[in-house]
């Protein structure tokens, strides 16, 4: 997971130009959410990024029996490291402590803990925030992206004063809070356990009405948490805003979780901001999928213009897969994609149709989305895939070495204007 995560980052090289090395601004959280993000911060700087982050002068981030790989700009604050690193180790042995308490005493503790270290993250942001000398030095930096830590707010407000993309790290929020308001994550009390709720997703209906209260308690404890945020916001940016807001302008979430550790919920739909404006601007026409698969996303430049041209005369947008070079018929409402979210593309209210070669997983797909088909089998199970949807009604068979344009055009036609 350490190494998906650190691929994922290294993607934000499109907000840097084609061939250079980007700079990122970095605002941390203590103890172990540092060191998860060090690995990536490390893996950057190995990469040849330029990579800064920002400490106050109470941090503990920095270890003076090891080489450092990255800058650090500090910044003065009024707390000092003993006071700092004093207040850690009350927040940890009572956080022990109230472990061994009933659930909401527990919890309770817990609130009264974090409402504690926010009021000294409010101190340190404002301090670093009105440091007109720090804030001058990162507006001249230039900064291409900044990377923070979701459960330490300011790293928005940065992002928002320095007009920059911003990149969240995260494993959890208590309730699933932040997730939810701000990441459009969506956690089911029905069956998704909440984090810190120590219930697992096979819950009786009296541990479901347990769950259901921890979610209502959650989102007032972090109503609350909110309120001192979105005040201090507001009057550093002379506008009415909240914290909820700002983070939900996030450009990527990096969340340290995977499949085989949480338990199941809804994923959101695999489909890029630019795909999806592509889609969006379909209008009542809405899109054509066209996919040959895994294995095929190459052809000949005279079938890829005869297809190219009959796509051009169909009011749908296309998004087609397809490696090849450019055809030279290809008209403007038709995109190339090296790759598609197939599935959550089938699964949009504005697909119409799906082009395919007829594999199983992508009939199955279309089928469960109820998309008709036009089918291009080129070979093993596909013909009899295609067979098996033309005999349902469902899709209409065509030969990819001999249709002509107008075969193809008249398919579209029929299976668009003539769904089963």
């Amino acid at each position: 997971m350490k190494w998906l995560l650190l691929l994922q980052l290294l993607q934000l090289t499109c907000y840097f130009t084609s061939g250079s090395c980007g700079k990122v601004l970095v605002w941390p959280v203590e103890f172990s959410h540092w060191m998860n993000m060090k690995t990536i911060l490390d893996e950057l700087v190995r990469r040849g990024h330029e990579v800064t982050v920002l400490e106050s002068s109470a941090s503990t981030l920095i270890d003076p029996n090891k080489p450092l790989a990255m800058k650090f700009e500090t910044f003065p604050v009024s707390l000092t490291k003993d006071d700092f690193q004093a207040l850690a180790k009350i927040l940890i042995e009572t956080w022990m402590l109230a472990a061994k308490e009933s659930f909401w005493i527990h919890l309770s503790t817990i609130q009264s803990l974090f409402d504690e270290f926010s009021d000294i993250g409010v101190k340190i942001c404002k301090e670093a925030v009105s440091n007109k000398k720090l804030m001058k030095k990162l507006q001249e930096s230039k900064f291409d992206v900044i990377l923070a830590d979701a459960v330490g707010p300011c790293g928005e407000l940065l992002a928002e004063i320095l007009k920059v993309p911003l990149v969240y790290s995260l494993y959890f929020s208590p309730g699933y809070s932040i997730e939810k308001r701000s990441g459009k994550l969506s956690f089911p009390p029905s069956y998704v356990p909440v984090m810190m709720s120590e219930l697992s997703d096979h819950m009786t209906f009296i541990e479901r009405v347990k769950n259901m209260i921890y979610v209502l308690y959650f989102d007032y404890w972090f109503q609350l948490f909110d309120e001192k945020w979105n005040q201090f916001y507001s009057e550093v940016l002379g506008r009415s805003t909240t914290l909820s807001e700002l983070m939900g302008k996030a450009e990527m979430w990096l969340i340290r979780n995977y499949w085989d550790f949480s338990f199941p919920r809804p994923r959101l739909p695999n489909v890029e901001f630019e795909m999806e404006e592509f889609v969006q601007s379909s209008g009542e026409h809405g899109i054509v999928v066209f996919s040959l698969g895994s294995m095929v996303s190459n052809m000949s430049e005279e079938r890829a213009n005869v297809i190219a041209s009959a796509l051009a005369q169909i009011p749908q947008k296309v998004l087609w897969r397809y490696d090849g070079k450019k055809p030279d018929t290809l008209g403007p409402n038709t995109r190339l994609y090296k790759w598609m979210p197939q599935n959550d593309l089938l699964g949009h209210p504005k697909t119409k149709a799906f082009i395919t070669h007829g594999g199983s997983n992508g009939i199955y797909e279309a089928i469960y989305h109820g998309i008709p088909m036009v089918g291009l089998p080129l070979f093993a199970d596909q013909p009899h895939n295609v067979v098996h949807m033309t005999a349902k009604g469902a899709a209409i068979r065509l030969n990819l070495e001999t249709m002509s344009t107008e075969d193809l055009l008249n398919a579209l036609k029929e299976v668009i204007n003539n769904p089963l």
